[in-house]
């Protein structure tokens, strides 16, 4: 019984150091992500580091990010802001490295570190998790109008100003 006792302690122990995975455990492989504008009901699209559209809507909203974008690497999206009358505005959303990644070491999951949380982009974490963006005012020139006005129209503090065409 002894023997068979030290056989299953080792078979558990050796099941902990090669089979956790902190990050995955602790950790998400997605992150939400709330965007909010002024003005309200801005347009937003946001594109992940490929150019493909994953996402087209209006402020406000919350989005489910994936925080890997591939085997040991990690995700990376642009947030686009338009609405009339405003300039468009881009803002980057970046992940950077989880700490909890760094369990694995501590508990010996080298399955984990190397496999599991690299495969799952749960060894990533969003940087921010909330985007509230102020739109600016157009500055786009608006070309200058020409009208054709009646010589009695135009006020008489101006006719000094005016030249004689042929």
């Amino acid at each position: 019984m002894n023997k068979m006792y030290l056989k299953m302690t080792a078979i558990m122990m050796a099941s902990v150091f090669l089979f956790s995975s902190c990050a995955s455990i602790v950790s998400k492989s997605t992150y939400p992500l709330s965007i909010n504008s002024s003005p309200s009901n801005a347009k937003v699209s946001i594109t992940d580091k490929k150019g493909k559209e994953i996402y087209l809507g209006n402020t406000p909203a919350t989005v489910k990010l994936k925080a890997g974008a591939g085997f040991f690497s990690k995700a990376e999206y642009q947030v686009k802001f338009s609405s009339p009358g405003y300039d468009d505005k881009i803002v980057p959303i970046t992940f950077k490295l989880d700490g909890w990644y760094f369990g694995n070491l501590l508990l010996g999951g080298v399955l984990g570190m190397l496999i599991i949380d690299p495969a799952t982009g749960a060894m990533w974490k969003i940087e921010t998790e909330f985007l509230n963006e102020t739109l600016s005012k157009s500055t786009a020139s608006i070309a200058p109008e020409m009208k054709i006005m009646n010589i009695n129209e135009i006020p008489e503090n101006w006719k000094n100003h005016l030249v004689r065409v042929n």
